[in-house]
């Protein structure tokens, strides 16, 4: 088929390569116009644009789809599906009815639950135990349309947001390009409206931990926000005293206790145990605001925390 490709982050960059190797003619490949980043602010290309300038693609950057010169080269490209995944930006109606199968978006969950910009990391952390990839026929609305395709994934204890993204990234893909395949016989299935929740972006205020939560609860925020945007602590101990604390791993373990929330039952030779709401939290992977990220023993080496707040 003929297909006009549009995505940002990593998540998209698999499912690009997948339509290529599937033997796909990828008209034109659309994502955000380069950022600034880093500590220079220097202009810097998205990773699908990196992928798609390695073999040889057409690069398209428009600020919004809502400009009509926009709409009439995306038109020019004569494409016979869209395939959307993470792009970053809502596409009006006419881009919508553009192409001869419209737009099919590849969303990370198993709609109607979360939609919206951060479905992996709100479903670890409300501790969902399954989520997936759908395959979804565009409409107006924020992942509304109708589904085409559905393909499960367990989430397991140890999944973090980024083991979880990479599971999903190449699920995705594999559903993609079967729905491709299909994409005449595929039945649109239309989203249960009552079974809807959104997932709205992360924020970093949402990275402060309540001790006063169990340590399941804690243990799923860790995880959710690993690689961002890290769980953390103002922490006291031998050597300093309301510390940013950093917590990049850490397990619930079975462990009788009369410390308050947030108050260090033991932490010496490679162990630091914490006091929850309810329940225990081992701490396993750490990081000092300014250091490095060390595991727990490197860091019980050096330091003897007394206290998380």
């Amino acid at each position: 088929m003929k297909i006009i490709f549009a995505g940002t982050p990593d998540f998209s960059v698999g499912v690009l390569e997948a339509l290529i190797t599937a033997g796909h003619e990828i008209k034109g490949v659309y994502c955000q116009p380069d950022r600034p980043k880093g500590r220079g602010r220097v202009l810097t290309a998205c990773p699908v644009k990196e992928k798609a300038l390695e073999y040889n693609l057409e690069v398209f950057q428009p600020e919004s789809l809502k400009d009509e010169s926009a709409q009439q080269t995306l038109a020019s490209l004569n494409a016979d599906v869209m395939v959307v995944v993470a792009y970053g930006q809502l596409l009006p109606k006419i881009v919508l009815e553009t192409p001869k199968y419209g737009c099919l978006n590849i969303h990370a969950s198993l709609l109607p639950r979360w939609r919206g910009a951060a479905p992996i990391q709100r479903a670890i952390l409300a501790g969902d135990t399954q989520t997936g990839v759908g395959i979804m026929q565009m409409n107006e609305g924020l992942d509304t349309g109708d589904t085409l395709l559905e393909k499960t994934c367990d989430i397991s204890d140890d999944d973090t947001a980024q083991s979880l993204h990479d599971k999903l990234s190449i699920l995705g893909a594999q559903a993609i390009v079967e729905a491709l395949g299909d994409i005449d016989d595929l039945s649109p299935t239309t989203q249960n409206e009552a079974g809807a929740t959104y997932a709205k972006k992360l924020s970093k205020d949402e990275a402060w931990i309540d001790w006063s939560k169990s340590a399941v609860e804690i243990s799923q925020q860790i995880r959710a926000f690993n690689p961002y945007p890290i769980a953390q602590a103002n922490a006291t101990s031998n050597k300093f005293d309301n510390k940013v604390l950093r917590i990049l791993s850490a397990c619930v373990i079975g462990l009788a206790y009369d410390e308050k929330p947030g108050e260090v039952i033991e932490c010496t030779k490679g162990v630091c145990h914490v006091a929850t709401g309810d329940g225990v939290l081992s701490l396993e992977q750490l990081q000092l605001a300014g250091k490095k990220v060390v595991d727990i023993k490197d860091f019980t080496n050096a330091y003897n925390l007394t206290k998380l707040s």
